[in-house]
């Protein structure tokens, strides 16, 4: 192989790999828009309602758990649960175990919100993957997780691009 098609695979490669992330961001942006326009709530705000809506929550999630697994920080997961409490569908309350801890659960009127809104979820899904077969969605999720794990091992070293900028703007 020439340096030449070295080259040329690079730059494929490159190619494939911006429009994959570009469409990632893409489907993001799509995923935000319609789940405000068609539910009423933030596909954020949707995201956290689901994940406190297991039987076995009702007691409550550390709010470190849930912004952990909903792969948000806590600031932004803050400023969500804001709004959810304003709407009184969740409530932060102190742990039983550790009065320092905040546990986030889900109201009675929360849960009431997202038992009503299962119908259209599904719809939504439906909908939204209607042009897929079983084994294309499987196979979906299968390289979703891998591409999730794959972003969580990445380690780029100690610049970050506002250090990088600041280099760009001295030059």
């Amino acid at each position: 192989m020439t340096d030449l098609d070295e080259l040329s695979l690079d730059q494929t490669a490159a190619g494939i790999h911006n429009r994959l992330f570009f469409r990632v961001f893409q489907i993001g942006n799509t995923l935000e828009r319609q789940a405000t326009k068609e539910l009423g709530i933030t596909s954020v705000q949707w995201s956290v309602l689901g994940a406190l809506s297991p039987a076995k929550l009702r007691s409550g999630m550390p709010m470190s758990d849930l912004a952990e697994y909903l792969g948000v920080s806590r600031q932004n997961l803050d400023g969500v649960l804001k709004r959810l409490e304003r709407d009184d569908h969740v409530q932060r309350i102190s742990s039983p175990l550790d009065r320092r801890a905040r546990l986030v659960i889900l109201t009675p009127l929360g849960r009431r919100f997202w038992d009503a809104l299962q119908p259209r979820i599904y719809e939504f899904y439906r909908q939204a993957l209607v042009d897929f077969m079983f084994d294309d969605k499987v196979a979906f999720v299968h390289y979703l997780n891998r591409l999730n794990e794959g972003m969580k091992r990445i380690s780029l070293g100690d610049e970050s691009a506002e250090s990088l900028g600041r280099v760009d703007a001295q030059a």
